[in-house]
């Protein structure tokens, strides 16, 4: 398979990415390096999707500088979920154009198990994708690291013990501002006689906060429409005998009198 890419960098500054390792991993996209140290800068594990699945290769790669502008990538890897390999060879040339390089890709592959069977054009498109990607990401590599930082730096290193400024005052030495609420500000807020007012906002935060401590604060029952209600009072037995009593007694006299009143008459 053959590929191409434009991108906007000198050739000079890709071949010095291309010639660093550590560079180059950073420049395959997913790639997760392993912490193992021994297995090479280029290792670890990468996750392929082709299509609608995915494969995660565990594996290597080795970068060779066949001539000035000429690359040679090798790798294999295995499936991490299975048994399945696959093989690659992809030959890289940095051709220098107006504003710019053109990265030429042919590559080699031969895969077994989950790889073998995915469509060719699936498998080329995915692969076309991971080399845009790559190219993208080698880029962005090229650049420096932190263009403000080494200006920075540049311009600190060439700069003298002298030019650098004495700072004398202390901490403890700096006024700090009055409050913004302070009601006793001189020439701010003056009543009519001449004294110093507090403004509207002030003077009510003083009478309902500050005039109360702080358990009253806490303390406080609610008011308005969450006050508690105050539960209605309990009727005891003894109170209504107490009303009804009387009122028995006072039936029962006055049937007597109307009884006796009747007897007369008869």
């Amino acid at each position: 398979m053959e590929h191409q890419v434009f991108v906007p960098v000198p050739a000079d500054d890709l071949r010095a990415v291309l010639r660093d390792p550590a560079r180059v991993a950073r420049c395959v996209p997913g790639l997760q390096q392993d912490a193992d140290t021994h297995a090479g800068p280029v290792s670890g594990r990468l996750k392929v999707r082709v299509g609608g699945s995915t494969v995660t290769y565990r594996g290597a790669l080795t970068v060779t500088e066949r001539a000035p502008g000429h690359f040679t990538f090798e790798g294999e890897g295995t499936e991490v979920r299975g048994s399945g390999t696959v093989k690659f060879a992809l030959d890289l040339r940095l051709t220098p154009v107006p504003d710019g390089t053109r990265l030429d890709f042919t590559a080699e592959a031969t895969a077994d198990g989950r790889a073998a069977a995915f469509p060719p054009e699936a498998t080329a498109t995915a692969v076309q994708r991971l080399l845009d990607r790559a190219a993208g990401q080698l880029t962005l590599g090229s650049a420096p690291d932190d263009p403000v930082a080494a200006s920075e730096s540049e311009s600190g290193a060439g700069a003298g013990e002298d030019d650098v400024p004495e700072v004398s005052a202390s901490l403890y030495e700096t006024e700090v501002p009055p409050p913004s609420l302070d009601p006793f500000l001189a020439g701010q807020f003056d009543g009519t006689d001449g004294t110093p007012q507090p403004p509207a906002e002030a003077a009510h935060a003083r009478r309902t906060m500050i005039g109360r401590s702080a358990e009253e604060v806490d303390h406080a029952p609610p008011r308005g429409r969450y006050a508690p209600v105050p539960a209605p009072a309990s009727a005891t037995a003894g109170d209504s005998l107490r009303w009804i009593a009387p009122a028995a007694a006072l039936a029962l006299a006055s049937a007597v009198v109307i009884g006796r009143a009747l007897r007369r008459r008869r």
